[in-house]
């Protein structure tokens, strides 16, 4: 007896000060924003660019690139299909279900920056100081075969990601403490820190495992078999590296949810894994499958001659959008004694002529992304002014002067293959990092060495961009080769930073946060599988990046976000690419859709098929 009130004693005094505030100091909600209040109300009906009443049925066949070796998304081992590229746009894959929707992929928010409306979990309560957060299950919350979804694999899957998932795990959820179960429904995590702000969204995003399905297997090996999960899809049958199909759960647990109604539409997902754009898109044309998205702008241009679409079989549309680009460029990767030295880095950004490119190989389609966060009100701009000067002032010992006093922008060029201007800027900037022309090669002073490297590529089609910056490059003297590999070698090299130069999507948001610090921040210049590509170790970076995690306000934001793109453009660790405003798409004709596009994403979740297909 004694023991037992000892034990609720002790049980009383890990949740005491938890409770303690809840009495007049605590928020409880069904949703939780970043900034500002969420745009849905706790009795709202559905989202506003869905159809609630579209109708559940028909089976699609869809495409991705590259392949797939395991069905376990979390890990640094192994390629997933969810981790392939392009199908996280279908909101399909073998994904957990997580406590918090709206933040990313599956179920990114198509209208609302940084907003997580309960999934999972009903409720979320945290105290205004935000020491700690709770959330509060849904009871009716279930795996898929049928058991219900606890703290208890709440607590599990955070143990289980921070200890053997991916870097990125670690990484987002550093500051958050050790979870305390409360009862079977209610957990509650401790923040720590000065940036707590954004770590209720990150907690929210953890996908939460099944404890009984996962405790006979190792977490870091290849996962070999389908996975027990929750969502609104399940893997139906797969193979290898070729296809993987998903069949909607007609008993899934959230179904009526109103975050959830008018999505999900498809009785099926077949996803076909090519590991060429170019074979892809003769298969669509056979009609192989139901959608193609589009990237390369001269098939765009030109290759969509072909009798279904005459036929009026397959449907070819720009749907316009305020996505964020994304942060797309040849990242260097500053490890390597070639890139180091910011002024080569500089001349390599010199010797890329987007005028021309854009001209002759991409019909105009592209505007030039001057920003890490292009296409936003992120982006720097100008000189800089106001809080995002105060910013970059606290650590100017760390930046160029040059970046208080004048604008940046990259090189232009007025399109006609003429570059004589760069080209001599680019030699004077060798030349003071120690390079000079030697017998028409481009060499070090000191160790004599020629300046040749590699560029690391997985899609062929992106050599006709390179081809012609390599051009440019050895009229410098510098020897550079395009090589392209298999999706998951490539996948494994970004991993382990084993690259000189490579081409790479970093995916940003409306809201960025703690992302920033795995992309860019010191203490993951070494950290393998980080996406710190570049190998960026910089003090003023760092304080930067903390600011934008701290930020308070929209504003605070705004200004801290401007700050680090600022200071990563005069660093020159990428030469940055070029985006679009709008989703280029070609599907068939069976297909409806929201009369209301989602503004921040393609919501093919959103889409149904409107009639059998024969």
């Amino acid at each position: 007896m004694k023991r037992s009130i000892k034990l609720c004693l002790y049980t009383i005094s890990l949740i005491l000060p938890f409770f303690a505030l809840a009495s007049d100091n605590t928020v409880k909600t069904h949703a939780y924003t970043l900034h500002g209040e969420p745009k849905y109300p706790i009795n709202f009906k559905h989202l506003d660019y869905v159809k609630p009443d579209a109708p559940k049925q028909g089976n699609i066949r869809v495409m991705a690139t590259g392949n797939f070796d395991t069905l376990n998304p979390y890990t640094l081992k192994g390629n997933s299909p969810f981790n392939t590229p392009g199908t996280f746009k279908y909101s399909v894959g073998e994904l957990n279900e997580t406590l918090l929707t709206g933040t990313q992929h599956p179920g990114l928010s198509g209208d609302e920056p940084q907003t997580g409306y309960g999934l999972l979990a009903e409720t979320i309560e945290y105290p205004k100081s935000l020491e700690w957060v709770t959330f509060n299950l849904r009871p009716n919350a279930t795996f898929h075969n049928g058991q219900p979804i606890t703290a208890e694999d709440v607590a599990f899957s955070f143990s289980t990601l921070i200890e053997k998932g991916h870097p990125r795990f670690q990484n987002q959820l550093k500051e958050v403490g050790q979870p305390n179960v409360i009862n079977k429904l209610t957990i509650t995590f401790p923040l720590n820190g000065n940036d707590r702000r954004a770590l209720p969204l990150r907690i929210g995003e953890m996908p939460i495992l099944s404890k009984a399905f996962w405790s006979d297997k190792d977490f870091e090996k290849s996962l070999h078999e389908p996975p027990l999960l929750s969502g609104p899809y399940k893997i139906k049958t797969f193979d290898w590296g070729k296809f993987i199909e998903f069949e909607r759960v007609g008993s899934y647990w959230g179904k009526d949810l109103p975050i959830n109604r008018g999505r999900f539409n498809f009785n099926t997902i077949r996803i076909d894994f090519y590991r060429d754009l170019t074979v892809a898109f003769e298969a669509f044309k056979a009609g192989n499958f139901d959608t193609y998205v589009e990237y390369i702008s001269k098939n765009w241009a030109t290759g969509y001659d072909f009798p279904a679409l005459k036929q009026g079989d397959v449907i070819k549309e720009e749907i316009p959008h305020e996505s964020l680009a994304g942060s797309q460029g040849f990242f260097m990767n500053t490890r390597n004694d070639l890139f180091k030295d910011v002024r080569v880095r500089e001349a390599m950004g010199l010797l890329f002529d987007f005028e021309w490119t854009n001209k002759k190989l991409f019909y105009g389609a592209y505007q030039r992304s001057n920003s890490y966060f292009a296409n936003t009100e992120l982006a720097q701009t100008g000189l800089p002014e106001g809080k995002e000067l105060e910013y970059l002032k606290e650590v100017q010992e760390h930046l160029p002067k040059e970046l208080f006093n004048k604008e940046f922008n990259l090189p232009k060029t007025k399109g006609n293959g003429n570059i004589r201007g760069q080209i001599r800027k680019a030699l004077s900037l060798f030349k003071e990092a120690g390079w000079q022309l030697k017998d028409n090669v481009l060499t070090n002073v000191e160790t004599n060495q020629p300046f040749e490297f590699e560029i690391l590529i997985r899609q062929p089609s992106i050599t006709r961009v390179l081809n012609p910056y390599i051009k440019n490059l050895s009229k410098v003297g510098i020897k550079a080769t395009a090589r392209v590999i298999d999706p998951s070698q490539y996948k494994q090299r970004m991993d382990e930073f084993d690259f000189e130069m490579a081409t790479y999507v970093l995916g940003q948001t409306l809201s960025p946060g703690h992302e920033q610090r795995l992309y860019f921040h010191s203490e993951n210049a070494n950290n393998e599988g980080s996406l710190n590509l570049a190998g960026v170790k910089n003090p003023a970076i760092d304080h930067l990046i903390n600011k934008v995690i701290e930020a308070q306000t929209r504003e605070d934001l705004v200004a801290a976000s401007k700050a680090l793109d600022r200071s990563l453009l005069w660093q020159h660790y990428m030469i940055p690419n070029w985006h679009i405003s709008h989703h280029r798409i070609a599907y068939k004709s069976f297909f409806g859709r929201p009369s209301l596009q989602a503004k921040y994403d393609l919501a093919f979740d959103t889409w149904w098929v409107e009639k059998t297909k024969q």
